[in-house]
């Protein structure tokens, strides 16, 4: 069987992309680190005040492995493209734990959002929360159905590889 070469063009790019992936992750976690202090309410709060008597921001972490989860997945789908083993299981397999990381996101951000409505609807204005919350879950709900039409697209095309390597 002929092996594919690889091109220079196409391990710079998918470099570059799993760098954009990792800044991606590392922004987001400095935010995650860097906002609740910066939070009206925490204004005159301690460390120990902020981080664990707040179980709203206990449940934003709980909720951000799968987005983190996910993340490391793009970079290991990205790394395999590299590698020119794009139609593999193991790609298939990151496409599909992304896929479920996003709809385990959009469960989460509903329930913050739920937790808006009834908990703190009328002390106080959650109107930038929960469209911050809406936009989240339209992302996360586009990224779950473009993982699952690349997870079949590529499931499809690893079978058909799979038949054409038995009959060979």
């Amino acid at each position: 069987m002929q092996t594919l070469k690889s091109n220079p063009m196409k391990k710079t790019s998918t470099i570059f992309l799993q760098v954009v992936v990792v800044l991606i992750g590392i922004g987001v976690l400095a935010l995650m680190l860097w906002e609740p202090h910066i939070e009206g309410r925490n204004e005159n709060a301690t460390l120990f005040e902020i981080y664990f008597k707040d179980p709203f921001l206990a449940y934003v972490y709980i909720g951000s492995i799968a987005f983190f989860v996910a993340i490391y997945q793009a970079f290991r789908l990205l790394g395999y493209i590299r590698q020119n083993d794009l139609f593999s299981q193991r790609s298939v397999k990151a496409l599909s734990v992304i896929k479920y990381c996003a709809m385990i996101l959009v469960a989460f951000i509903l329930g913050a959002e739920a937790y808006l409505f009834l908990a703190v609807r009328g002390k106080d204005d959650i109107a930038g929360g929960v469209m911050m919350g809406l936009v989240m879950i339209f992302i996360f709900v586009v990224m779950a159905t473009v993982a699952a039409v690349f997870e079949r697209t590529l499931q499809d095309a690893v079978n058909i590889k799979s038949e054409n390597d038995l009959t060979i």
